[in-house]
């Protein structure tokens, strides 16, 4: 019988968590398996903080549960737990001034990444077996890598989104993480809907050019973990996916659209009830409420001419391999704020590319550099996710996901 944890180690868990499992179907291909849900999904009967105790208070308890957790529960899997995440979702540290800052097990004195960090913490740390969370800017991929653990960003509205708080609607998608990569798939099967194209891998770019500017430290390991996929994929073709200017206008381009789409999203909320920010977390706000209607229209412009040129790479059967994240974690325990604004634009650089152009990208266990987790990151094509769920499997006793 699956039942919540009685202790919460690496705190996970948001203090409205659940104190009773809601129990999945007693037959499916997901049963006797637990999951733990970002604190954005909609729950009956019990409201939602978006990692802001000021939301929780004034928000209504839902009226039905999220079409996601529904497919899980009813695919044989249990929620135990709402996860902590990162205030509004506005960051990929893993710090919360509220709820606190999760533990990564894999790496006890650095982040977990975010801001689905709650989720990962828990997964990393064995108190379920996957969890869901949400990927607008890397939320997903970016706590994957820095955990060690296989994570997805689905293809552009393929997983449902219904009933999870929105933050730039144009980007946002729901996501999952896992240890294992058969798990993994069989959740990937159990969300994923629409169009799919499940295509063998024919072509492998790798992008020479964010491999080159990712740390120095991640350096050998990432080249091994290459090294070690020689029997599994096509010959990598080495390719500049985009020129270090590029790379800056397509990462301003996503600042630009996700903080004029927060203007209609959360901004309303945190400007008429006066929200008490924490660091880092205002200042994005700030500037988010400072975006022209001119500005958004320049950046959406360039998306498209992005999106048109991702495309045209990733063909059905072409795939981008590059770093997760350009760095390693950071240190626990230094706050949200300035210090980390070029961990943040470093990040964006990387985890823009999928969501401009809305393809599907899975992060999966690469290695280790400097006693931290790594990950490596395969986009591909349009409706590729179930392919991209099968590689992870396929790469796993090549990466292994042990760290």
């Amino acid at each position: 019988m699956i039942s919540v944890p009685s202790v919460d180690p690496v705190g996970a868990l948001v203090p409205h968590t659940l104190k009773n499992p809601l129990d999945g179907a007693k037959s499916g291909p997901l049963t006797g398996t637990s999951f733990m849900v970002k604190d954005l999904f909609a729950i009956e009967e019990r409201k939602v903080s978006n990692g802001n105790p000021d939301f929780y208070e004034h928000a209504t308890p839902a009226r039905e549960t999220a079409p996601a957790m529904t497919r899980l529960l009813e695919a044989g899997a249990s929620c135990t737990g709402i996860t902590v995440c990162d205030e509004f979702f506005y960051s990929v540290l893993g710090t919360n001034v509220h709820y606190g800052q999760p533990v990564n097990t894999r790496a006890p004195k650095h982040v977990t990444g975010g801001s689905s960090c709650g989720s990962a913490a828990a997964v990393a740390a064995g108190m379920c077996d996957f969890a869901l969370g949400t990927d607008t800017a890397g939320s997903i991929r970016v706590p994957a890598a820095f955990c060690g653990l296989y994570g997805l960003r689905p293809t552009y509205g393929r997983i449902d989104t219904t009933s999870a708080t929105p933050m730039a609607p144009s980007y946002d998608t729901v996501g999952f993480l896992a240890r294992d990569a058969a798990l993994f798939r069989k959740v990937g099967h159990a969300l994923l809907q629409g169009a799919k194209a499940e295509i063998k891998i024919e072509r492998l770019f790798l992008a020479e050019n964010f491999f080159c500017h990712a740390e120095a430290s991640m350096d050998q390991a990432l080249w091994d973990a290459i090294g070690k996929l020689k029997s599994a994929l096509p010959e990598p073709e080495h390719m500049e996916i985009a020129s270090e200017e590029e790379i800056a206008a397509w990462r301003n381009a996503f600042r630009l659209i996700q903080g004029f789409e927060i203007q209609s999203s959360l901004l309303p909320f945190i400007q008429s009830h006066d929200v008490e920010l924490g660091p880092g977390i205002k200042e994005r706000f700030e500037m988010a409420a400072g975006i022209t209607l001119a500005e958004a229209e320049t950046a959406r412009a360039l998306r498209n001419e992005i999106a048109d040129h991702l495309l045209a790479l990733v063909s059905p059967g072409t795939l981008i391999v590059l770093p997760t994240t350009p760095t390693l974690p950071p240190e626990r325990d230094i706050p949200d704020g300035a210090s980390f604004s070029e961990f943040r634009a470093r990040t964006l650089g990387f985890t823009c590319l999928a969501g401009h152009a809305g393809l599907p990208q899975v992060s999966v266990p690469a290695g280790v550099a400097a006693g931290c987790p790594i990950g490596l990151s395969f986009i591909g094509w349009p409706g590729g996710d179930e392919t991209l769920l099968d590689l992870a499997v396929h790469l796993e006793p090549l990466l292994g996901r042990k760290v």
